[in-house]
């Protein structure tokens, strides 16, 4: 990403007046779809976009009691507390370079990796991956504080896990993946009913977990093509949270790379039984080059959408390109 023109850090400003939530619960997407459109050459669209997204914003909720170094655990997974978690590691990477604040924080949130509907480590990701790819600014800088402030206030521990019968890839393991019972209600009553996963992504080291994650990914979003159908908004989110830790790993110590990958397949796992359908349909292949796809999805204007598609060019090949028309199709356009 170039972004000469000063238009992400303009956006994220705007942005940052703004709460993380909506209407109680709603994530905010602006952050993470104006990274996506800026990498991908669209940032002239960007406060036009934002211009047509920002009736759905609301302003951020007030403080009511700081998170300190000796309290945060108190406040971990209090959804109330997202200021007071926004302004305390505000705090923490205004003293500290932000790999260290991300390699203290991330293996404290990563249990809660699925709060949210997963929406605040996907934050997380666009966030580490402007930092990691680009020149360091305050207002890049503070949106990693919001990410992980989102993240803290809204984790949320996975019921505990049985395991079922080994997989021999990503894509079978999610193939694998028992539907909840009641297919019925929102994300957070059906991942209630989670009770096993099958098992997959034992990583012997670094390397093998950053290798499996990548083959998650792509499985994921191949996955989307064939079942989107069964939720379209929700199921992206199955493909885009594991992209979001494998963006972070380059960022992180090597010895938290295994545990990142664990964490990922539960939360693809769990989006996996939360909402897939019944049964695969087919999918049209599409002759646009990865370019055109993003154009389709940024003209279109759904934030799931773009975010989709820029995990999509992220997995690269035929199967994900026709994956990010079939999201475009299936979502309701904005614009």
């Amino acid at each position: 990403m170039n972004d000469t023109s000063g238009t992400l850090d303009e956006a994220l400003e705007r942005l940052h007046s703004t709460g993380p939530e909506r209407d109680g619960w709603l994530s905010n997407h602006a952050p993470m779809a104006v990274e996506a459109l800026v990498r991908h050459g669209q940032a002239p669209t960007v406060h036009r976009w934002l211009d047509r997204y920002a009736p759905k914003l609301e302003e951020a909720p007030p403080s009511r009691l700081p998170v300190t170094v000796d309290s945060w655990r108190e406040a971990l997974g209090d959804p109330s507390r997202i200021t007071d978690w926004t302004r305390f590691l505000t705090r923490e990477l205004e003293e500290r370079p932000w790999r260290e604040v991300l390699a203290t924080w991330w293996p404290r949130l990563l249990p809660g990796i699925a709060g949210g509907a997963t929406h605040p480590v996907i934050r997380t990701g666009h966030a580490v991956r402007t930092l990691l790819t680009t020149e360091e600014t305050a207002p890049r800088r503070a949106e990693l504080a919001h990410a992980l402030g989102y993240w803290a206030a809204r984790h949320q521990p996975l019921p505990p896990l049985g395991p079922l019968a080994p997989a021999v890839s990503a894509a079978a393991a999610l193939d694998a993946v028992p539907p909840v019972p009641e297919q019925r209600g929102g994300i957070r009553a059906r991942l209630a009913q989670l009770t096993a996963f099958p098992g997959w992504g034992a990583a012997a080291g670094p390397d093998a977990a950053k290798a499996l994650l990548a083959e998650l990914v792509t499985a994921a979003t191949h996955r989307y093509a064939t079942h989107g159908h069964g939720e379209p908004v929700m199921l992206v989110h199955a493909a885009t949270a594991p992209n979001a830790v494998l963006r972070a790993l380059p960022a992180l110590p090597r010895e938290l790379w295994a545990p990142s990958l664990a964490a990922a397949w539960s939360a693809a796992a769990a989006v996996t039984a939360a909402y897939t359908p019944s049964e695969a349909a087919p999918y049209a292949a599409t002759s646009l080059t990865p370019e055109e796809v993003f154009g389709r999805a940024a003209a279109h204007g759904d934030d799931h959408t773009i975010k989709f598609a820029d995990t999509a060019l992220d997995v690269g090949g035929p199967r994900a390109l026709a994956a990010a028309v079939r999201s475009v199709e299936l979502n309701p356009p904005v614009f």
